[in-house]
């Protein structure tokens, strides 16, 4: 079964190297925090702001690319999780004489959720994915200034 999310936030979780940025999904009552690269963590985070890019980066392009082309993102789905990497895919549609052509893209959690925040699609996230990854709320931590952390 899959179930609607929201990113609530962009932070960094603890590991043992050292802290690791994370967008962190609510999804059936469970907050699912997945990891990414400091270049795709302030990317999200800026969309989520607003603040404008002086430059498109290529998220931006992408969505720019695909409407001028008559296709749209629907929404992305974070549907698989195998050895602690997640797995997702961008549902796509472009009209073609009225008709729909609906395309399904593979797509890294980082790169799919840097997309539906951008053209704020749903995103949805599986039971597997949740039942295996998602954290009770109070397990997250949401400082001030320092957005969230997971507690360990």
């Amino acid at each position: 079964m899959e179930h609607e999310a929201e990113v609530v936030g962009v932070g960094a979780g603890s590991a043992p190297s050292g802290d690791v940025p994370a967008v962190i999904l609510s999804a059936r009552g469970e907050y699912v925090p997945i990891f990414v690269s400091g270049d795709q963590a302030r990317s999200i985070g800026m969309a989520l702001e607003g603040e404008p890019f002086d430059r498109p980066l290529t998220h931006d392009l992408l969505v720019e690319v695909l409407t001028e082309f008559g296709g749209a993102i629907d929404r992305v789905r974070v549907d698989d999780l195998h050895d602690g990497t997640f797995y997702a895919k961008v549902d796509a549609e472009r009209y073609d004489d009225g008709e729909p052509e609906r395309f399904v893209f593979d797509a890294r959690p980082s790169d799919a959720l840097a997309l539906a925040v951008r053209v704020d699609c749903p995103i949805v996230v599986t039971d597997e994915v949740i039942d295996e990854a998602g954290r009770p709320p109070d397990s997250i931590r949401f400082g001030d200034d320092d957005g969230p952390s997971e507690e360990r």
